[in-house]
């Protein structure tokens, strides 16, 4: 068996403050177990048994895992969800005890059925009391990530929370113009103007960008504001459900109508010129550089260049605004924190030990492995103040990006099972957040989600038919009509003619089909 002693010493260090196993006893097995497993995520391309929370959950439960990674290349296939090192790992004749990934609720859902991985339902009912009262309490959840035929093969990670993304715009821009916070798409195409024409960075130069992003897919997001949609989760191009029926939201006439006018503001020069290529430095570039007006992106990241920027462009103010009313009246945040990933953990076929590896899940689901999975290491990366888990104030105002941080140590592992708690990101989360976030609150602008359907093979059989080409073919002509080519209101017939010949109705059938059968 693998040696302990640098777990036996972590533990230790935690126990300075009180006894780390205070909940309950949380040993699974009296002699050490060893388990492979294979984990893969962008963040972190394999599993790493000297992570410092790995080693504490070692010595907590008696399971210890050894890494059996098959390749690290983490790059996914948004057609089908499968990353290539699953692919590469069944290709390779042997699938670990654990596999954990990111985007592998549609591999499990279609090779567990097949006996490449072990159904949990039974051994969750028995064996897992804090992952059973999770699902008790979330039967939604617990019919998301069910596979056609009803059983679960993964556990997923959680998201906690309910925001994520929010409409930013620099107030001091604003103040300079005496303009306010625009309260409708009419207002908002006013203060984009006021930001191109009227030179709010004052440098003299006609040299502002009034709409960025990082994401480019978050430029179709304001599609909303002409009563389209573009996502019906945190997915970008995701299927949305309207009235109890799943559709596209790229075949509908307030989409139609939206990238209209989109095509309009970004010739018009409301929009920024490199909005598809720039990419994911836009918004450092464009902020520093003091010539970014609005985006569209998230809460705690993007609140925190009023502290970083603060004392660099005078007089820096970049702060959330409430969704403007469309043009029918309508205010809506499309995106939200979706309650569950794709990404997660499942038990290989090959594992001996089912009963100890649902135990180990179920042990990221108490007090103490959630805890752990949250927040790192007790008197390292936390200490409990009140109760409660407290970053400490050398973790939080070192200069390192909080999560960051937290990968290093085995925490915030997305291709683990786990329920995150939001209090992490709120303890580094500045006013400006918190403002922002309290406003959404208060107006109430969050839509429901799809949360994804299993399909059968049948459905699948049609979804893989038609479904990439004409995602693909959905993506060019959105593109090209944004960069003036074509124009989509004389288009739009024989765009819908196309998806149709395309086999989108199919595509929609089949979707539906799972959708009925999975939430009834």
């Amino acid at each position: 068996m693998r040696n302990l002693t640098l777990a036996a010493a972590l533990l230790g260090a935690t126990m300075l403050g009180g006894p780390v196993m205070a909940e309950e006893d949380l040993r699974i097995v009296d002699e050490p177990l060893e388990l492979t497993i294979q984990m893969n995520h962008a963040r972190y391309p394999r599993y790493k048994e000297d992570w410092p929370v790995e080693q504490i959950a070692r010595e907590l439960t008696g399971i210890h895992l050894i890494d059996a990674t098959v390749g690290a290349n983490t790059r996914t296939d948004e057609n089908n969800g499968k990353t290539e090192a699953l692919n590469l790992m069944l290709a390779s004749g042997g699938i670990p005890d654990i596999v954990g990934s990111s985007r592998i609720k549609d591999f499990v859902n279609q090779f567990g059925p097949e006996g490449a991985f072990i159904g949990l339902n039974d051994l969750i009912e028995e064996h897992a009391p804090h992952l059973k009262a999770f699902l008790d309490e979330r039967p939604e959840i617990r019919s998301a990530i069910q596979a056609a035929n009803g059983e679960m093969y993964y556990i997923p990670y959680l998201p906690d929370g309910k925001y994520g993304r929010a409409y930013f715009i620099r107030h001091d821009w604003l103040s300079k113009l005496g303009l306010e916070a625009p309260q409708t798409v009419e207002e908002l195409e006013e203060v984009l103007i006021a930001f191109r024409d009227k030179d709010p960075n004052g440098n003299g130069l006609k040299d502002e960008v009034p709409f960025f992003a990082r994401q480019w897919p978050e430029l179709i997001r304001l599609v909303t504001l002409w009563d389209g949609r573009s996502s019906g989760s945190d997915t970008y191009h995701d299927f949305y459900v309207d009235n109890g029926k799943l559709q596209h939201p790229y075949a509908g006439e307030g989409y139609r109508d939206g990238i209209k006018n989109l095509a309009r503001w970004y010739a018009e020069g409301l929009i920024d010129p490199e909005i598809f290529t720039r990419g994911s430095s836009s918004r450092e570039y464009l902020l520093s550089e003091n010539l970014g007006g609005m985006t569209h992106d998230w809460f705690a990241s993007t609140s925190g260049y009023n502290d970083s920027l603060g004392g660099k462009v005078e007089g820096f103010q970049f702060k959330a605004f409430a969704p403007p009313a469309s043009v029918s009246g309508v205010r809506m945040e499309e995106h939200r924190r979706i309650p569950i990933k794709p990404d997660g953990w499942a038990i290989g076929y090959t594992n001996e030990h089912p009963v100890e590896t649902i135990k180990y899940f179920d042990f990221w689901f108490t007090e103490e492995g959630r805890r752990l999975a949250n927040f790192g290491v007790e008197g390292e990366q936390y200490t409990m103040v009140d109760g409660q888990p407290q970053f400490t104030e050398d973790f939080l105002t070192n200069g390192k990006p909080v999560n960051n941080q937290l990968y290093e140590v085995g925490s915030q592992l997305q291709a683990r099972g786990y329920f995150q708690d939001y209090n992490y990101e709120k303890q580094w989360s500045n006013k400006y957040a918190l403002e922002g976030i309290a406003l959404y609150d208060e107006g109430d602008y969050l839509i429901d989600q799809f949360l994804g359907v299993a399909l059968n093979a049948e459905e699948q059989k049609v979804y893989d038919k038609y479904w990439a080409s004409i995602r693909t073919y959905m993506l060019e002509r959105q593109q090209g009509w944004i960069l003036g080519n074509g124009d989509v209101v004389a288009d739009w017939d024989d765009y819908v003619a196309t998806l149709n010949k395309m086999g989108l109705q199919e595509v929609l059938d089949a979707m539906n089909s799972a959708y009925t059968r999975q939430y009834g």
